[in-house]
């Protein structure tokens, strides 16, 4: 049995998606841009500040469902730049800091709403 995850803290979904699915003790979570969801538009127009509100977006999402950053168990980061990597990888460190999870990271030639980083999220009861 699946259950669909859904916060008002996190973006709305722009799509027929869930912002993410539990099932058999994993929760699948859609990828976040930076889309501050006070607002429903992207703010920041630089990596940094776009991968914090992502951050941001993905801890709102771990805290409905009781669960942490070290919940994570698989990440895939997707970046317009892949000279962005290391500005990303930084904040993204501080978040997964310990017990890091299993990543991918790939360069996009683009993502919806002028993103320049999106990052999807599995996590484990």
């Amino acid at each position: 049995m699946k259950k669909i995850v859904y916060t008002d803290k996190a973006p709305q979904p722009i799509g027929p998606y869930s912002q993410g699915i539990e099932a058999g003790g994993l929760i699948f979570f859609s990828g976040q841009i930076a889309i501050d969801p006070e607002i429903g538009n992207i703010t920041a127009t630089d990596v940094e500040g776009q991968t914090r509100q992502v951050l941001k977006n993905i801890s709102a999402l771990l805290e409905e469902v009781g669960l942490t950053a070290s919940n994570v168990v698989k990440t895939t980061v997707f970046i317009k730049n892949i000279g962005d990597f290391g500005k990303v990888n930084a904040l993204y460190g501080e978040m997964f800091s310990s017990d890091s999870p299993a990543r991918s990271c790939v360069e996009v030639s683009n993502l919806p709403a002028g993103a320049l980083v999106e990052i999807e999220i599995v996590a484990a009861r």
